[in-house]
């Protein structure tokens, strides 16, 4: 099991995979875009869940916000051809734990009230033995 360091915990808009250093603009532009005039987003924890791989702490999306501005952001990468969107309802969630199976962990909810994220950041993550390493390579204000 390998706890996610402070460092590297995020709410993922969009995972694109691999794309090509030309390709970085128009996602900057596109993540520009999608969060222009972006109203306070807020979110509040709201659970623990496990996939096969990961446990996370869910989060609830106070009026929406968030979940607007991940469609949005979507919609303007699927125009790229940089991005395919899952079938499944994005979820607001930040990854804390990874594991090779399932582990069953009932944790506490960390003492937080609400985040209110400022920004939205296009990053790169670099796989090493001790884990992924992440860089932001583009930052964009939420609301523009």
């Amino acid at each position: 099991m390998r706890v996610v360091p402070a460092e590297n915990l995020h709410v993922t808009l969009a995972f694109l995979g691999a794309i090509s250093r030309a390709d970085v603009p128009g996602v900057r532009e596109a993540l520009e875009e999608a969060a222009e005039g972006t109203s306070e987003i807020v979110l509040a924890p709201v659970g623990y869940r496990e996939t096969r791989s990961v446990g996370m702490i869910e989060f609830s999306d106070q009026q929406g916000r968030a979940e607007a501005v991940a469609l949005r952001l979507g919609d303007r990468l699927e125009r790229l051809g940089v991005y395919e969107r899952e079938q499944r309802r994005w979820l607001p969630h930040v990854t804390v734990v990874r594991f090779r199976e399932r582990r069953g962990l009932t944790p506490a909810l960390p003492a937080l009230d609400r985040i209110v994220p400022s920004d939205a950041a296009l990053m790169i993550s670099r796989l090493r033995p001790s884990g992924a390493q992440y860089e932001v390579l583009e930052s964009v204000s939420l609301g523009g």
